[in-house]
């Protein structure tokens, strides 16, 4: 039996826990699971009712009676899981939660077969990835996707750089693009889906497989060249993967 008043969360005990947990698979809400991961993820921060919570997302994972409530689940215990090393003072928690982590594995493997959203396919992409231990990956794939757009800095010059990847076009600038029309613009290069190695053919092969050719064409810009409109240095973007803001 978890002691939730031993444990806490990102605004202190976590005796509120299981009843955040049972109202959420007894009327789930957009309200409740972002009640949850407030407490739980708060802005990617992890703590010890983090993991405590694993065994109760995973039954919702698994069992909850809408598949969307399921991918929630998924989603929440990808980005805890991925969070593990955040507290290395307590023991490998990956070690510890095995068992919910392959059920939830193959949970998220499921769903990517048959999840009809966009958004939902890239963070069950990066979910499997978290699942599956792989660093920086697991953590920082989707949100660039999802919003069509990185940030990081240039590797020669460090000066901070927006890669859009989606509706705005496919380029690199360190001009607020949103906002004015006049910056200047790098066109981004697309890598050859056939000289991909790596998590990269791994993903594209995933996206291609799963009927995703938007996810998969998003991907070889991802996996593909940038320049930097300031000192004109030429980079591959995932290799800034860990510098994305």
């Amino acid at each position: 039996m978890t002691d939730w008043s031993q444990l806490s969360h990102a605004y202190g005990s976590a005796e509120d826990i299981p009843a955040l947990l049972d109202r959420i698979e007894a009327d789930p809400s957009a309200e409740g699971w972002s009640d949850l991961w407030s407490a739980l993820c708060h802005q990617g921060s992890v703590y010890s009712a983090s993991f405590a919570a694993l065994p109760r997302l995973t039954a919702i994972a698994v069992a909850a009676s809408d598949p969307n409530e399921q991918v929630n689940a998924l989603h929440l215990a990808a980005a805890i899981v991925a969070g593990a090393d955040q507290l290395n003072e307590v023991g490998d928690l990956r070690a510890k939660h095995a068992q919910e982590i392959a059920v939830l594995l193959r949970a998220a493997n499921e769903h990517l077969r048959t999840v009809p959203d966009r958004t939902d396919y890239i963070y069950l992409l990066e979910a499997v990835l978290a699942f599956e231990g792989v660093p920086v990956w697991g953590s920082e794939l989707a949100n660039g996707l999802v919003n069509e757009e990185y940030q990081t800095s240039c590797p020669r010059c460090e000066t901070d750089l927006f890669i859009a990847i989606g509706e705005y076009g496919y380029f690199s600038t360190s001009g607020d693009y949103a906002l004015h029309d006049e910056v200047e613009k790098a066109p981004l290069r697309p890598a050859d889906p056939g000289d991909l190695d790596g998590i990269g053919r791994r993903l594209h092969s995933l996206a291609l497989g799963d009927g995703r050719s938007d996810v998969a064409t998003a991907l070889t810009y991802l996996f593909g060249g940038a320049h930097c409109t300031d000192c004109g240095a030429d980079f591959v973007v995932a290799d800034r993967m860990g510098e994305f803001c």
